[in-house]
């Protein structure tokens, strides 16, 4: 398994558990209307109806478009936003930093959404190698991000990047997954920068 991060680069101001952070639900959108169209936009090009979709680090929305998908599983920290995201058909309360594998079976999903969250993830390696592992052969990945996050929870190597060099961190966070990257995307559609790399399986 590659390990991306050092133990210096892995490291957040708070180190507490996350849950004990996301216990109180934040019923808020963490980037701009015109990134989160833009988004929608991105994940209607690389989805079909009928595709099995996993949110990975999910909140209470998930910024989909109105594809008729035939099951959309959520995966957060927290369950109260899990449950008023009414996207979803099931979801499930996990930490990916206390523990990186994900209870799917392998090749359950078509696409893998992660929105907004890759910054605070400490052992991304693995967490891509589990995205590749319950991804159908073929299967997409989409990490998205713009330069909001919360600083005490996001890993020293984010907190100390440019925009350009977190792209760069999460193309390293595909290769180590076992994905190609096929687009990489740097955009200003509002307020807010809109990156996304999108990432297949070989």
């Amino acid at each position: 398994m590659t390990t991306v991060l050092s133990e210096l680069d892995r490291r957040k101001r708070d180190d507490r558990p996350d849950g004990t952070f996301y216990d109180d639900p934040r019923f808020v959108t963490h980037a701009d209307d015109a990134f989160l169209a833009r988004l929608t936009a991105l994940y209607a090009s690389v989805t079909e109806p009928g595709d099995r979709v996993l949110d990975a680090m999910s909140s209470w929305v998930s910024h989909l478009p109105e594809t008729d998908y035939e099951r959309v599983v959520g995966h957060g920290l927290n369950e109260a936003e899990l449950a008023a995201n009414d996207r979803l058909d099931e979801f499930v309360v996990s930490d990916l930093n206390a523990d990186p594998s994900l209870p799917f079976a392998d090749g359950s999903f078509d696409a893998v959404c992660c929105a907004l969250s890759v910054q605070y993830l400490q052992y991304p390696g693995q967490v891509f190698a589990e995205f590749a592992r319950v991804l159908a052969p073929g299967g997409t990945v989409v990490v998205s991000f713009s330069n909001r996050m919360f600083p005490t929870k996001a890993v020293r190597a984010w907190r100390a990047a440019s925009m350009a060099e977190r792209a760069d961190l999460v193309e390293r966070y595909l290769d180590a997954g076992g994905f190609a990257v096929a687009d990489r995307i740097a955009e200003r559609p509002g307020e807010d920068p809109f990156y996304a790399l999108v990432g297949t399986l070989p």
